[in-house]
């Protein structure tokens, strides 16, 4: 099954790096080659696709090596890692898709685009660090770094200690009018890479990059209102939402809808750190006219979009007849 109409599909960042292997660029190609294969299938079907991605642990992985070269060479602000994370992890994905594409017997034009977003230079996010970055840490390692590099560390979604960095939310993105033409020209277009590259208005078309990284999430959210798409499918580790997740009896849901959503959040289910942006990111979608959000794994895109597999997120339920 293909999604009717255009689609936002936003691949986390985590689905591209594999800790139990080598962290090299090498293995990280051979992971982008099996983390396109289901969005290749859906191209190669038809499907209209916009790709966004993470860039979390890669992003953090560069700050650590300017960090760590800094005794021989200028640290690298993190917005110019934001942006050398979209070119780089662009480049294997729109690699991996024409490879994938081509096995397949199909071909689509596929471009990456280095895309900035602007924020509120007044976001009090800049001042409450949120956003993980990097790879985990046990607490001992956490603490070691807190105390030697002065990072912030928050347990992440109970696998260990994350560095976390400001998250302001996205605004404007500065190239959707560029995005919009190359998707109505047939492109597949790779953009707000990490979020996209955070910058703040300085005056008539000058712009300003800041120390942060977009949540993907929501700025995939923004894309997809920006341009229209009925559709918005988020990928993560997760294979569905699910309701008390701490208790002793977690409960599945395979479909949902706003109401349920905002009583979920009013609770505090969703932690800020993991959940809690892609619920978040969904029901600003739908409350902004997308018809339906999707949260699944990545490998599971196509059982998602058949009603088998992930969370399919509507303003409304409609009746279960109806939800295919």
């Amino acid at each position: 099954m293909i999604p009717s109409g255009l689609c936002v599909l936003a691949m986390g960042g985590n689905s591209l790096i594999d800790p139990r292997g080598p962290l090299d660029v090498e293995n990280q190609f051979e992971i982008a080659r099996n983390a396109v294969r289901p969005i290749a299938d859906l191209l190669a079907r038809g499907a209209q696709l916009v790709i966004t991605h993470g860039n979390g642990p890669q992003v953090g992985f560069m700050q650590l090596r300017s960090e760590l070269a800094s005794t021989h060479l200028h640290e690298v602000p993190l917005d110019s890692l934001v942006a050398d994370s979209q070119g780089s992890l662009g480049y294997m994905i729109q690699l991996a898709l024409r490879e994938s594409l081509a096995r397949r017997g199909a071909s689509r034009p596929i471009a990456t685009i280095v895309t900035e977003v602007e924020v509120d230079p007044h976001d009090p996010a800049l001042a409450h660090p949120t956003k993980p970055i990097g790879r985990f840490y046990t607490v001992v390692e956490a603490e070691r770094l807190r105390r030697e590099r002065g990072w912030q560390m928050v347990e992440d979604s109970q696998r260990g200690y994350r560095r976390v960095v400001p998250s302001p939310l996205p605004l404007r993105i500065v190239q959707l009018g560029i995005v919009r033409e190359l998707v109505r020209a047939g492109v597949v277009v790779i953009t707000c890479g990490g979020g996209g590259i955070p910058v703040v208005q300085e005056g008539p078309g000058r712009v300003q990059g800041i120390e942060a990284v977009i949540d993907k999430d929501h700025a995939s959210a923004l894309l997809a209102r920006g341009l229209n798409a009925p559709n918005l499918i988020i990928t993560t580790g997760i294979d569905v939402i699910y309701k008390d997740f701490l208790s002793y009896h977690p409960k599945p849901l395979h479909r949902t809808d706003l109401a349920e959503l905002r009583e979920m959040q009013a609770d505090g289910q969703f932690p800020p750190g993991s959940m809690g942006p892609k619920v978040q990111a969904a029901i600003d979608f739908i409350e902004a006219g997308g018809e339906l959000a999707i949260i699944c794994r990545p490998e599971a895109v196509h059982e998602a979009l058949a009603g088998r597999a992930g969370t399919r997120i509507y303003r409304t339920l409609p009746p279960e007849s109806q939800d295919e």
